[in-house]
Protein backbone atom coordinates (compact mmCIF):
# COMPACT_ATOMS: atom_id res chain seq x y z
CA UNK A 1 0.00 0.00 0.00
CA UNK A 2 3.13 2.48 0.55
CA UNK A 3 3.59 2.70 -3.28
CA UNK A 4 -0.12 2.86 -3.82
CA UNK A 5 -0.35 6.02 -1.04
CA UNK A 6 2.96 7.33 -2.99
CA UNK A 7 0.64 7.78 -6.58
CA UNK A 8 -2.19 9.75 -4.19
CA UNK A 9 -0.42 13.18 -4.02
CA UNK A 10 0.17 12.54 -8.24
CA UNK A 11 -3.25 11.53 -8.94
CA UNK A 12 -4.95 14.03 -7.25
CA UNK A 13 -2.78 16.67 -8.44
CA UNK A 14 -3.52 15.90 -11.66
CA UNK A 15 -7.10 16.10 -11.79
CA UNK A 16 -7.46 19.25 -9.22
CA UNK A 17 -4.30 20.92 -11.03
CA UNK A 18 -2.86 22.38 -8.48
CA UNK A 19 -0.76 21.40 -5.37
CA UNK A 20 -3.32 23.54 -3.01
CA UNK A 21 -6.67 21.59 -4.24
CA UNK A 22 -5.13 18.40 -4.22
CA UNK A 23 -3.98 18.60 -0.61
CA UNK A 24 -7.31 19.77 0.42
CA UNK A 25 -8.33 16.67 -0.96
CA UNK A 26 -6.20 14.35 0.57
CA UNK A 27 -5.82 16.38 3.88
CA UNK A 28 -2.44 17.50 3.67
CA UNK A 29 -0.54 20.49 3.38
CA UNK A 30 0.38 21.91 -0.98
CA UNK A 31 4.21 21.63 0.17
CA UNK A 32 3.64 17.87 1.77
CA UNK A 33 1.70 17.24 -2.04
CA UNK A 34 4.44 18.59 -4.42
CA UNK A 35 6.96 17.09 -1.97
CA UNK A 36 5.16 13.69 -2.63
CA UNK A 37 5.32 13.84 -6.60
CA UNK A 38 9.04 15.14 -6.49
CA UNK A 39 9.49 12.14 -4.63
CA UNK A 40 7.82 9.73 -7.19
CA UNK A 41 9.55 11.78 -10.08
CA UNK A 42 13.06 11.13 -8.70
CA UNK A 43 11.10 7.09 -8.20
CA UNK A 44 10.29 6.74 -11.66
CA UNK A 45 13.21 8.97 -13.15
CA UNK A 46 10.98 11.58 -15.51
CA UNK A 47 9.23 14.94 -14.70
CA UNK A 48 5.21 14.22 -14.48
CA UNK A 49 4.40 18.28 -14.04
CA UNK A 50 5.81 21.30 -16.23
CA UNK A 51 6.04 23.38 -13.55
CA UNK A 52 5.84 27.55 -13.29
CA UNK A 53 5.09 30.18 -11.40
CA UNK A 54 1.23 30.66 -12.58
CA UNK A 55 1.19 26.84 -13.81
CA UNK A 56 1.16 23.41 -13.34
CA UNK A 57 0.41 21.05 -16.32
CA UNK A 58 0.79 17.68 -17.30
CA UNK A 59 4.15 16.80 -19.49
CA UNK A 60 3.38 14.12 -21.99
CA UNK A 61 4.78 11.28 -19.98
CA UNK A 62 2.68 12.42 -17.52
CA UNK A 63 -0.56 12.22 -19.55
CA UNK A 64 0.42 8.34 -20.19
CA UNK A 65 1.19 7.96 -16.58
CA UNK A 66 -2.18 9.31 -15.14
CA UNK A 67 -4.24 7.03 -17.59
CA UNK A 68 -2.29 4.18 -16.56
CA UNK A 69 -3.04 5.00 -12.66
CA UNK A 70 -6.62 5.66 -12.95
CA UNK A 71 -6.82 2.14 -14.73
CA UNK A 72 -5.16 1.24 -11.69
CA UNK A 73 -7.81 3.02 -9.73
CA UNK A 74 -10.60 1.10 -11.67
CA UNK A 75 -9.33 -2.28 -11.25
CA UNK A 76 -9.09 -1.44 -7.14
CA UNK A 77 -12.57 0.06 -7.42
CA UNK A 78 -13.84 -2.96 -9.31
CA UNK A 79 -12.15 -5.92 -6.57
CA UNK A 80 -13.83 -3.78 -4.08
CA UNK A 81 -16.84 -3.90 -5.43
CA UNK A 82 -16.40 -7.77 -5.97
CA UNK A 83 -16.04 -7.94 -2.37
CA UNK A 84 -19.35 -5.91 -1.35
CA UNK A 85 -22.81 -6.88 -1.37
CA UNK A 86 -23.04 -3.69 -3.42
CA UNK A 87 -22.18 -5.68 -6.14
CA UNK A 88 -25.91 -6.50 -6.54
CA UNK A 89 -26.24 -2.96 -8.19
CA UNK A 90 -23.56 -2.79 -10.59
CA UNK A 91 -21.90 0.84 -10.55
CA UNK A 92 -19.07 2.67 -11.64
CA UNK A 93 -18.00 4.44 -14.61
CA UNK A 94 -17.42 2.90 -18.12
CA UNK A 95 -15.77 4.48 -21.56
CA UNK A 96 -17.08 3.43 -24.28
CA UNK A 97 -15.85 4.24 -28.07
CA UNK A 98 -17.55 3.77 -31.10
CA UNK A 99 -17.87 5.22 -34.88
CA UNK A 100 -19.13 8.18 -35.17
CA UNK A 101 -22.00 6.77 -37.55
CA UNK A 102 -23.14 4.11 -34.87
CA UNK A 103 -24.87 7.19 -33.19
CA UNK A 104 -28.34 6.52 -34.43
CA UNK A 105 -27.88 2.58 -33.80
CA UNK A 106 -26.57 2.73 -30.66
CA UNK A 107 -28.53 6.18 -29.10
CA UNK A 108 -31.78 4.68 -28.14
CA UNK A 109 -30.01 1.72 -26.25
CA UNK A 110 -27.31 3.43 -24.26
CA UNK A 111 -30.38 5.69 -22.87
CA UNK A 112 -31.99 1.97 -22.11
CA UNK A 113 -29.25 0.88 -19.95
CA UNK A 114 -28.95 4.32 -18.35
CA UNK A 115 -32.42 3.77 -17.00
CA UNK A 116 -32.04 0.61 -16.18
CA UNK A 117 -28.89 1.13 -14.72
CA UNK A 118 -28.78 4.61 -13.03
CA UNK A 119 -25.25 4.06 -10.76
CA UNK A 120 -23.07 3.17 -13.97
CA UNK A 121 -21.70 6.50 -15.21
CA UNK A 122 -21.28 5.90 -19.39
CA UNK A 123 -18.53 8.16 -20.71
CA UNK A 124 -19.14 7.73 -24.62
CA UNK A 125 -16.58 9.16 -26.94
CA UNK A 126 -18.28 9.06 -31.03
CA UNK A 127 -14.55 9.16 -32.91
CA UNK A 128 -13.60 7.44 -36.41
CA UNK A 129 -10.36 7.83 -34.72
CA UNK A 130 -8.79 4.27 -34.00
CA UNK A 131 -8.23 3.70 -29.85
CA UNK A 132 -5.93 1.29 -28.42
CA UNK A 133 -8.39 0.15 -25.63
CA UNK A 134 -5.29 -0.80 -23.39
CA UNK A 135 -3.16 2.00 -23.41
CA UNK A 136 -6.02 4.81 -23.10
CA UNK A 137 -8.18 2.83 -20.68
CA UNK A 138 -11.13 2.15 -22.69
CA UNK A 139 -13.57 -0.09 -21.46
CA UNK A 140 -15.43 -1.42 -24.88
CA UNK A 141 -15.38 -0.83 -28.13
CA UNK A 142 -17.54 -1.00 -30.88
CA UNK A 143 -15.36 -2.41 -33.70
CA UNK A 144 -16.37 -3.94 -37.48
CA UNK A 145 -14.32 -6.09 -39.64
CA UNK A 146 -11.59 -8.60 -38.46
CA UNK A 147 -10.05 -8.19 -35.60
CA UNK A 148 -6.67 -8.51 -35.24
CA UNK A 149 -5.57 -7.85 -31.65
CA UNK A 150 -5.50 -10.97 -29.80
CA UNK A 151 -5.40 -8.79 -25.97
CA UNK A 152 -9.26 -8.33 -27.33
CA UNK A 153 -12.58 -10.37 -26.07
CA UNK A 154 -15.40 -9.88 -28.02
CA UNK A 155 -19.33 -10.32 -28.17
CA UNK A 156 -20.62 -10.50 -31.88
CA UNK A 157 -23.77 -8.21 -32.90
CA UNK A 158 -26.02 -8.19 -35.84
CA UNK A 159 -24.10 -7.77 -38.47
CA UNK A 160 -24.35 -4.27 -40.77
CA UNK A 161 -25.42 -4.64 -44.41
CA UNK A 162 -24.06 -1.79 -46.79
CA UNK A 163 -26.93 -0.42 -48.94
CA UNK A 164 -26.37 1.93 -52.25
CA UNK A 165 -29.34 4.47 -52.37
CA UNK A 166 -30.13 7.97 -54.13
CA UNK A 167 -33.32 10.33 -53.79
CA UNK A 168 -36.24 9.70 -56.14
CA UNK A 169 -35.55 12.97 -58.04
CA UNK A 170 -32.38 11.97 -58.60
CA UNK A 171 -33.37 9.06 -60.29
CA UNK A 172 -35.46 10.58 -61.69
CA UNK A 173 -33.32 13.00 -63.73
CA UNK A 174 -30.34 10.56 -64.03
CA UNK A 175 -32.09 6.68 -64.23
CA UNK A 176 -31.89 4.12 -61.96
CA UNK A 177 -29.05 1.80 -62.91
CA UNK A 178 -30.25 -1.70 -63.25
CA UNK A 179 -26.33 -3.20 -63.01
CA UNK A 180 -23.37 -2.43 -61.15
CA UNK A 181 -21.93 -1.56 -64.90
CA UNK A 182 -24.79 1.22 -64.71
CA UNK A 183 -23.06 3.76 -61.98
CA UNK A 184 -20.45 4.33 -64.38
CA UNK A 185 -22.93 6.87 -65.37
CA UNK A 186 -23.82 8.46 -62.22
CA UNK A 187 -22.29 10.84 -59.85
CA UNK A 188 -20.81 9.30 -56.82
CA UNK A 189 -20.27 10.65 -52.99
CA UNK A 190 -17.88 9.03 -51.30
CA UNK A 191 -16.76 8.02 -47.64
CA UNK A 192 -13.13 8.69 -46.61
CA UNK A 193 -12.03 6.03 -44.03
CA UNK A 194 -10.38 8.47 -41.26
CA UNK A 195 -7.65 6.40 -40.33
CA UNK A 196 -6.35 5.36 -43.59
CA UNK A 197 -7.22 8.14 -45.98
CA UNK A 198 -9.27 5.62 -48.50
CA UNK A 199 -12.44 5.74 -50.13
CA UNK A 200 -14.92 3.24 -48.94
CA UNK A 201 -15.47 0.66 -52.14
CA UNK A 202 -18.62 0.58 -53.44
CA UNK A 203 -20.30 -2.41 -51.49
CA UNK A 204 -21.15 -4.28 -54.96
CA UNK A 205 -20.14 -7.86 -56.66
CA UNK A 206 -18.45 -7.26 -59.90
CA UNK A 207 -17.54 -10.27 -62.64
CA UNK A 208 -14.32 -12.12 -62.54
CA UNK A 209 -12.24 -9.58 -64.34
CA UNK A 210 -14.39 -6.60 -64.75
CA UNK A 211 -12.69 -3.60 -64.42
CA UNK A 212 -13.44 -0.87 -61.48
CA UNK A 213 -16.36 1.48 -61.39
CA UNK A 214 -15.97 4.86 -63.16
CA UNK A 215 -18.35 6.36 -60.87
CA UNK A 216 -17.68 10.42 -60.92
CA UNK A 217 -16.80 11.38 -57.63
CA UNK A 218 -18.77 14.64 -56.60
CA UNK A 219 -18.51 14.59 -52.71
CA UNK A 220 -15.73 13.13 -50.85
CA UNK A 221 -15.80 13.45 -46.63
CA UNK A 222 -15.42 11.34 -43.72
CA UNK A 223 -18.73 12.23 -41.82
CA UNK A 224 -21.82 9.63 -42.87
CA UNK A 225 -24.01 12.23 -41.30
CA UNK A 226 -22.97 14.69 -44.02
CA UNK A 227 -22.71 11.67 -46.99
CA UNK A 228 -26.33 11.06 -45.65
CA UNK A 229 -28.03 14.36 -46.37
CA UNK A 230 -26.40 15.05 -49.21
CA UNK A 231 -27.69 11.90 -50.96
CA UNK A 232 -30.86 12.86 -49.67
CA UNK A 233 -30.51 16.08 -51.24
CA UNK A 234 -30.24 14.50 -54.69
CA UNK A 235 -26.89 15.21 -55.40
CA UNK A 236 -25.86 11.60 -56.13
CA UNK A 237 -25.45 8.16 -55.27
CA UNK A 238 -24.48 6.86 -51.44
CA UNK A 239 -23.40 4.09 -49.72
CA UNK A 240 -25.13 3.84 -46.21
CA UNK A 241 -24.88 1.44 -43.09
CA UNK A 242 -28.44 -0.15 -43.46
CA UNK A 243 -29.14 1.45 -39.54
CA UNK A 244 -28.70 4.75 -41.40
CA UNK A 245 -30.73 4.73 -44.63
CA UNK A 246 -33.78 2.73 -42.49
CA UNK A 247 -35.40 5.93 -41.40
CA UNK A 248 -35.12 7.88 -45.45
CA UNK A 249 -36.08 4.63 -47.31
CA UNK A 250 -39.02 3.85 -45.33
CA UNK A 251 -40.55 7.86 -45.37
CA UNK A 252 -39.55 7.84 -49.51
CA UNK A 253 -36.26 10.24 -48.94
CA UNK A 254 -34.08 7.56 -50.27
CA UNK A 255 -34.57 4.70 -52.69
CA UNK A 256 -32.01 1.65 -52.60
CA UNK A 257 -30.95 0.51 -55.79
CA UNK A 258 -28.78 -2.57 -56.76
CA UNK A 259 -29.79 -4.47 -53.92
CA UNK A 260 -29.25 -7.78 -55.47
CA UNK A 261 -25.94 -6.83 -56.46
CA UNK A 262 -24.77 -6.54 -53.07
CA UNK A 263 -21.57 -8.05 -51.06
CA UNK A 264 -22.24 -9.92 -47.85
CA UNK A 265 -22.71 -7.93 -44.59
CA UNK A 266 -20.04 -6.83 -42.11
CA UNK A 267 -19.53 -8.24 -39.08
CA UNK A 268 -19.82 -5.88 -36.43
CA UNK A 269 -18.76 -6.51 -32.17
CA UNK A 270 -17.96 -5.18 -28.86
CA UNK A 271 -14.53 -5.42 -27.60
CA UNK A 272 -12.82 -5.36 -24.39
CA UNK A 273 -9.30 -5.84 -23.03
CA UNK A 274 -9.02 -9.46 -21.80
CA UNK A 275 -6.05 -8.90 -19.93
CA UNK A 276 -8.70 -7.28 -16.96
CA UNK A 277 -11.41 -9.21 -15.47
CA UNK A 278 -14.88 -9.15 -16.64
CA UNK A 279 -16.33 -7.06 -14.04
CA UNK A 280 -20.06 -6.83 -13.49
CA UNK A 281 -20.89 -3.22 -14.93
CA UNK A 282 -19.09 -4.23 -17.86
CA UNK A 283 -20.65 -7.86 -18.38
CA UNK A 284 -24.34 -6.11 -17.88
CA UNK A 285 -23.56 -3.77 -20.73
CA UNK A 286 -22.08 -6.34 -23.02
CA UNK A 287 -25.40 -8.36 -22.58
CA UNK A 288 -27.74 -5.24 -22.41
CA UNK A 289 -26.71 -3.62 -25.13
CA UNK A 290 -26.58 -7.13 -27.56
CA UNK A 291 -29.97 -8.14 -26.42
CA UNK A 292 -31.32 -4.33 -27.52
CA UNK A 293 -29.57 -4.42 -30.61
CA UNK A 294 -30.65 -8.01 -31.54
CA UNK A 295 -34.28 -6.90 -30.70
CA UNK A 296 -34.51 -3.35 -32.38
CA UNK A 297 -32.19 -4.86 -35.74
CA UNK A 298 -34.80 -7.87 -36.36
CA UNK A 299 -37.94 -5.06 -35.61
CA UNK A 300 -38.94 -3.85 -39.48
CA UNK A 301 -40.56 -0.35 -37.41
CA UNK A 302 -37.32 0.68 -36.14
CA UNK A 303 -36.87 3.53 -38.23
CA UNK A 304 -33.89 4.68 -36.00
CA UNK A 305 -34.08 8.36 -37.10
Amino acid sequence: MDRLSGLMPFIRTAELGSFVAAGRALGLSASAVGKGVTRLEQQVGVRLFQRSTRSLSLTDEGRMFQERCRRILDDLDDAQAALSRSTETPRGRLRISLPIACYCLFRSAFLAFMSRFPDIELDIDFSDQMVDLIDEGVDIAIRSGELPDSRLMKRALPPVQQVICAAPDYLARHGTPKTPRDMDKHCGIRFRYFTSGKLQDWPLRLKPGEPELRVRTVLTCNNMEMLRSAVISGFGVGTLPDFMARGPLANGALQQILGEYLIDPDSMSMVWPSSRQLSQKIRVFVDFISEWLAREVSDPSAPYL
